[in-house]
């Protein structure tokens, strides 16, 4: 959520995508560090939330379809925002464009934050001096960590860095086999029982499965660059289908090996000094500075555009400079990997990944005799629903914000 998820809207449009390449970058788009907080999701909820995992999944792969239905009804859609315009006008455009850009923003943010995590994992208390003052760890690691990505910020052709789908689900696949390898090999186990259900925890377990399943930003390009349009949906369900073994594989292994002491990151209860868990770790840092630039990139390239010298380098450095020191801020601010990822799926991800495209697809298909009234009495109840779980998920996630920052 997942991370890789908006890398389309800053991707050039590829003619002609096979088949194999276009599951590739779909199940990019829905493996992202979302991964690492599956285990948490069900630690919060208990076994039985593993229900919402596959309803989830379920709800977000038919949005997915309705997207694919809003695309097919004008040939001249390429993007999200041109779905928002072609529905609701220049207002559409632009309230997707805000929910996208900050839901990119907050994902920058997570990546600082987890670099500072789980790079204090690998070197614990190692604090940092600049001149008479000490800063600890996380906070020195998350400035170092922002440091090295500065530099590929500043590029504006991302077409090389574009394309690291293979290399998101290989890392992904990666992951989840170095925690079976910590839990059966290492000697860590699968004896924590965990519960049966908690209903306290329920609303952060869906909003942390929303962020996982929040690819939608990225399925019209994705799917815009297909030699067949027409095969989307088998993308969409191999996709789906693929992404839900990985995360519940993720979060039974993750939970029945730390049970309730599980962090917000699995890597961070992975036992330090074997080589799997530094395997997991170092994976789990890569991906982050490959991608933070191309996170950032269409939120950079939208504010250049707005400034009178929107093709001056030493500007483009500045506004990228400023974004980037602006996450660093944040990241120092609200350093909570998980709570923030829940606010991101329950605020951003369930109003981008269901509710606009249940919106945009009723007003683009209204007055259609396609439609039956059930499809759309379903429809409807996937807005309540929608609507539901975005201000439960969005008040707890809040709620938990506001009390570590009094802490």
């Amino acid at each position: 959520m997942e991370t890789q998820q908006h890398e389309g809207s800053s991707l050039p449009q590829a003619k002609g995508t096979t088949f194999l390449r276009t599951c590739f970058n779909g199940l990019n788009a829905l493996s992202g560090v979302g991964i690492l907080s599956i285990p948490f999701a069900l630690s919060q909820g208990g076994w039985l939330s593993l229900v919402f995992l596959f309803l989830v999944a379920i709800l977000c792969w038919y949005t997915g379809l309705l997207l694919q239905r809003c695309m097919d009804a004008n040939p001249l859609i390429k993007t999200y925002p041109d779905i928002g315009e072609l529905a609701f006008g220049h207002k559409g455009r632009a309230v997707i464009c805000i929910f996208m850009y900050l839901e990119l923003y907050l994902v920058a943010v997570e990546f600082l934050i987890l670099e500072g995590d789980n790079l204090d994992k690998l070197f614990p208390n190692h604090d940092f001096k600049l001149g008479h003052s000490t800063i600890g760890g996380k906070q020195g690691f998350v400035l170092l960590a922002a440091l090295v990505i500065l530099p590929t910020t500043w590029l504006r052709s991302l077409g090389a860095l574009a394309y690291v789908s293979a290399g998101g689900v290989l890392a992904s696949i990666i992951l989840v086999l170095c925690v079976l390898w910590v839990g059966a090999i290492d000697g860590v186990g699968f004896d924590e029982e965990g519960t049966l259900l908690n209903w306290s925890g329920i609303p952060t377990t869906i909003s942390l499965l929303a962020f996982c399943y929040c690819g939608h930003a990225v399925f019209p390009t994705i799917c815009n660059s297909m030699k067949d349009r027409s095969q989307f949906s088998k993308v969409l369900l191999v996709c789906f289908l693929t992404s839900t073994f990985t995360y519940g594989s993720t979060a039974v292994l993750g939970y029945s090996m730390y049970g309730e002491h599980l962090k917000s990151q699995v890597t961070l209860n992975l036992p330090i000094r074997k080589m799997s868990s530094k395997i997991a770790i170092y994976t789990t840092l890569i991906n982050p500075l490959t991608k933070y630039a191309i996170i950032i990139n269409p939120i950079a390239t939208a504010l250049e555009e707005t400034c009178p010298l929107r093709n001056s380098l030493p500007i483009s450095i500045l506004v990228r400079t400023v974004i980037v020191v602006s996450t660093v801020i944040v990241a120092l601010v609200i350093p909570f990997f998980s709570y923030v990822m829940a606010f991101i799926g329950s605020f951003l991800s369930i109003t981008v990944s269901i509710l606009l495209p249940c919106f945009c697809y009723l007003k683009i298909d209204k007055g259609s005799k396609k439609k039956s009234r059930i499809e759309v009495g379903v429809i409807v109840g996937i807005i309540l629903v929608g609507f539901f779980i975005g201000v439960v998920g969005t008040y707890f996630s809040l709620k938990q914000i506001m009390d570590h920052l009094r802490k």
